[in-house]
């Protein structure tokens, strides 16, 4: 409400955002005096009222329910961005938390501007207390209204507010916000200097492992965070310990980082998608070749080559597959395990779960890209080329530059 008042105070061209989660009692008098004071005011008022439902973090996921509704006005409205109202006690909170947390934070505290999903998000209050707003709504005959769930200190956050923020003189507040500035200017030099290691979202492991390991944790935070909007993205120092554990004793690696894959190729690591098993069924070959490219594939026209393979009509009905394990398959010499395959030509793990295997109606695997056809599909006259599709075809040098 100070905040609206002071846009207005300025003469600043705004609307007003409002969400009821109907989760409190006073919700519906709340929404009824913010329609109401937009009203006899002149501005525009967009409020979200259905029914939240949620499972988990009530407080992460209506904070994803509030700030997706602010995009979503944005958008269709064509503003300029979204002012919100954390003020000094907001950001001393955040910085406090963070560091109970033992997290690692692109930035301690809050930013007084930041982009969320390609929206500009600004924080103009960050210089006030929460007292001197209050102050400034008493002064000038604005309600306001006290959320009660904050009283509850079963909460972390209500519990560091009421016993550790409330009770700061100014002297000390103004010990932790230059606390909050060094650290944040110190956080900036370093993630200026670790960017360098950084290519196209690559990085090369040789040029990784030279470095000390608080920069290796800053390289890993910008890699695996870029943006940081989220609280989901952002991982504990913990978590960051483990993965570059891994990264200095491990050449080949696949580590889920929420949702996302940190995989290594050609001596770079880099976050990529997960990619999910696939199977196709084809009962001829007009629909074997209509599978085309895929992401992790592609079918073309029969040359002679390492690719080729001669197929019958009582192979049919085919399916190309992603690897499983235990898959084989016959060869003149003997039978070649593809997971041998993976090892002696060091297929990185994470191109292993994609690779394409293509079996006949019976379920024998009869073509293997990188590998060939079996005895039985063999000659100068192939049927279609099965291609394998790394998901990364660029290489790169020691120091994670493009090579082309």
């Amino acid at each position: 409400m100070a905040l609206l008042a002071m846009c207005l105070e300025a003469g600043i061209d705004c609307a007003a955002a409002h969400v009821n989660y109907h989760h409190r009692a006073q919700a519906e008098e709340e929404e009824a005096y913010v329609r109401q004071f937009c009203h006899e005011h002149h501005v525009a008022c967009y409020v979200r009222n259905e029914p939240f439902q949620c499972q988990g973090n009530f407080e992460a996921n209506a904070r994803n329910w509030r700030y997706d509704f602010f995009v979503s006005l944005v958008q269709q409205y064509h503003f300029a961005g979204v002012l919100i109202a954390h003020q000094e006690d907001d950001l001393i909170e955040t910085y406090l938390m963070q560091e109970e947390k033992d997290l690692v934070p692109a930035y301690y505290g809050l930013k007084e501007e930041n982009m969320y999903r390609g929206i500009l998000v600004k924080r103009p209050l960050l210089q006030y207390t929460k007292k001197e707003l209050e102050t400034y709504c008493q002064v000038h005959s604005i309600r306001y209204f006290f959320d009660e769930t904050n009283a509850d200190r079963t909460y972390a956050r209500n519990k560091m507010r009421a016993e550790t923020v409330a009770p700061m003189d100014r002297f000390a507040r103004d010990m932790v916000l230059h606390e909050i500035a060094m650290k944040n200017a110190a956080r900036h030099e370093q993630s200026c200097r670790v960017s360098t290691y950084i290519h196209t979202g690559r990085t090369a492991l040789t040029a990784y492992r030279s470095l000390r390991q608080e920069d290796r944790l800053a390289l890993l935070r910008k890699i695996i965070e870029p943006e940081a909007e989220m609280k989901e993205a952002r991982i504990s120092l913990a978590f960051s310990q483990e993965i570059d554990h891994l990264l200095m004793n491990e050449n080949d690696f696949d580590i889920a980082v929420h949702g996302q894959h940190l995989v290594q190729d050609q001596g770079c690591f880099f976050l990529t998608a997960g990619y999910a098993p696939y199977q196709y069924e084809a009962a001829d070959i007009d629909e074997l070749k209509q599978l085309g490219q895929k992401t992790c594939f592609a079918i073309e026209k029969g040359s002679r080559g390492v690719n080729a393979v001669t197929l019958k009509e009582a192979d049919y009905p085919l399916t190309l597959r992603s690897f499983e394990d235990g898959d084989a398959i016959a060869l003149r010499y003997g039978t070649k395990s593809v997971a041998r395959f993976f090892i002696d030509r060091k297929i990185p793990r994470y191109l292993r779960k994609t690779w394409p295997i293509l079996c006949n109606r019976d379920g024998k695997v009869i073509f293997v890209p990188g590998i060939g056809c079996d005895v039985m599909h063999f000659t100068d006259s192939p049927t279609v080329n099965v291609v394998q599709y790394p998901l990364i075809k660029e290489t790169f040098d020691d120091v994670g530059r493009k090579r082309y």
